[in-house]
Formats: C-alpha cells, sequence, structure tokens
C-alpha cells in the first residue's frame, strides 16, 4: 500500500523569481492591449482620447505587433533602426495579477509545485508589464483576498511585488466568483486582467465572475494551473488520497476509479474552456510538468497573432 500526503513542509520562497531564460523569451513578445485602453500616462497602446488631428506628432521605437506600414523607412536609412510614426495620442494600460493561494496550489514537489509555478508566472507577467512603462498590481486570494497591492508602473513596485509573493503561503479553501465580481466592481479604468489558479471551485461561478470582468471592458486572461498528476491520474497499487482543503481521505485503488476521475476531468476542462471562448477570455491550460519559459512565450505570441489580426 502506498500513502499518498501533502508534501512535507518546505520554504515557499525562492532565490529569484524572475528566471533570465523565462524573462529573455517573454520581453521579445511584450504584453501589448488588443483593444483600446484607458491610461493616465503616455504609454504604448491606443487610446480612446483622440487629439484635435491625425498628422504626425513623433516617433517611437517599433517593438514586434506595430503596423509595419507605420515604419518611417527613411528615418532607417539614416539611422538603420526601425522607428514607428505616431499619429495618435497613446496611453498605458493597467495589468491586473490575480494569484490562487488556497490550500489545493499547494499541490506538487519542487518545481510543478502549483502555487511555485503560480508565483513564476505572476512575477513574469508583473516585470513584463513594469518593463514596458505599464502599471500592474497584484492580489493574492483565496477564500477572501489575502493581500493586494495597488497598480503602479514604478521600478521599486517590481521588489513589492516579488516580496508578496514570497511571503504568500496556501492557509484556506478557495471562493472565485465573488472577488471576480468584487475586482470588477472595484476597477473603473479598462486593462486587463490575469487570473492565475487551478480553477478548484465551481466553474459557473468562475465563469460569470470572467463575464462580469469582460463586460467591463477588460482583457482578461485565464492561466489555467494543473499539476501533471491532476492530468494525468497515474496512480497504481493502493492509494490514500487526502483532501487538501477540506478535511477527509480515500483509501482505494485508483485503476478501479480512474475512468470516472477522467471523464469528470474532460468535462470540467471543457466547461472552463468552452465558457472562456463563449464570454471572449483568454484560456490557457498551464500543465507544471512544462517549463514556464516555453508555455509562456507560446501565449504571447498567440496574443500578439490575434491583436495583429
Amino acid at each position: 500500500m502506498v500513502a499518498y500526503r501533502l508534501p512535507a513542509k518546505r520554504d515557499y520562497r525562492m532565490a529569484e523569481y524572475l528566471h533570465p531564460d523565462v524573462i529573455s523569451r517573454a520581453q521579445v513578445l511584450g504584453v501589448k492591449a488588443r483593444a483600446i485602453v484607458e491610461g493616465l500616462r503616455v504609454g504604448e497602446h491606443r487610446s480612446p482620447y483622440r487629439g484635435f488631428s491625425v498628422e504626425f506628432v513623433q516617433h517611437r521605437e517599433y517593438v514586434p505587433g506595430d503596423d509595419v506600414r507605420h515604419i518611417d523607412w527613411k528615418s532607417y536609412g539614416r539611422s538603420e533602426r526601425y522607428t514607428i510614426k505616431q499619429y495618435e495620442q497613446e496611453t498605458n494600460f493597467a495589468g491586473h495579477i490575480l494569484v490562487d493561494a488556497s490550500r489545493s496550489m499547494l499541490y506538487g514537489e519542487g518545481a510543478t509545485n502549483k502555487l511555485e509555478y503560480a508565483k513564476l508566472l505572476a512575477a513574469s507577467l508583473a516585470y513584463l508589464v513594469i518593463h514596458q512603462r505599464d502599471s500592474a498590481s497584484l492580489s493574492i486570494f483565496d477564500a477572501g483576498w489575502r493581500q493586494r497591492l495597488p497598480a503602479s508602473g514604478q521600478p521599486g513596485h517590481m521588489q513589492t511585488i516579488l516580496r508578496a509573493l514570497e511571503n504568500t503561503r496556501p492557509e484556506e479553501k478557495t471562493s472565485i466568483g465573488p472577488l471576480l465580481h468584487d475586482l470588477a466592481q472595484q476597477v473603473s479604468r479598462r486593462g486587463l486582467v490575469f487570473l492565475i489558479s487551478d480553477c478548484f471551485d465551481e466553474p459557473a461561478g468562475i465563469l460569470d465572475g470572467l463575464r462580469h470582468l469582460r463586460f467591463d471592458g477588460h482583457e482578461v486572461t485565464l492561466f489555467h494551473v494543473l499539476h501533471p498528476d491532476e492530468v494525468d491520474f497515474p496512480f497504481g497499487g493502493m492509494v490514500k488520497f487526502e483532501a487538501m482543503e477540506e478535511k477527509g481521505q480515500v483509501l482505494t485503488r485508483p485503476q478501479m476509479i480512474r475512468p470516472a476521475y477522467m471523464k469528470a476531468l474532460k468535462r470540467f476542462l471543457k466547461d472552463m474552456q468552452t465558457g472562456c471562448e463563449k464570454h471572449r477570455v483568454d484560456y490557457v491550460l498551464m500543465n507544471t510538468s512544462r517549463p514556464l519559459g516555453p508555455a509562456l512565450t507560446e501565449y504571447l505570441a498567440r496574443r500578439l497573432r490575434v491583436r495583429m489580426m
């Protein structure tokens, strides 16, 4: 008989959350807003606030995703640098990063631990947003808000975010839907929302909260973080399963319940994905067995392709 229990207690703080291989891959693509956003400072995204004309204003450096029709080729001939002609005011966005810190996120060892993976993803997104002169906020939650950092684009804000992530440890069960409604009521400016969670909650409640955010004009991405054990259910022999967010345990032979488990998992994933598609929410399944660098880069590249269409 194999006893399957929670992983041993360990220090979840990492020497660094910003892995060079992840950042170097993702920084080339950036996080560009697909829709018109509202902001207070000049940045890199289309603003709903127009000037009195569409005449040329200034140049700025070309970044992947910009319309090549606006490249100033005469300027390139002089400087051998790609620059973009700006015809309208551009503005910054606020990227709101939500991290699930409920006890179910404790599952996994080492790099495959769901909470560690979520922290790395959150730190990488925050860095990308702040590095491109936009603002990032961080909200850590379980059944309620655990910690909330307001949106800021100041370089020192990145250290505040990293410190908050380092000090986060799993505690209670999760309740995602009401918190998404709460966020939608509090955030008035349209921006980007990144939800990072294993979504072990009622799908209908989560999807309704995501729909509320989309209705208010936010661009929303759900990073659905799962451990490979949860995806493949590879257990054998006699196993004791212990609940992570409630009291209780079950002793059983996994091969007997695997068909029912896989059927339920398939239905769960389909409900989440089709629900997100219905509400025009980006759905990204993140298996923690896959290195974050390639997974994040793939998402950003797909986002960029859609933005350019």
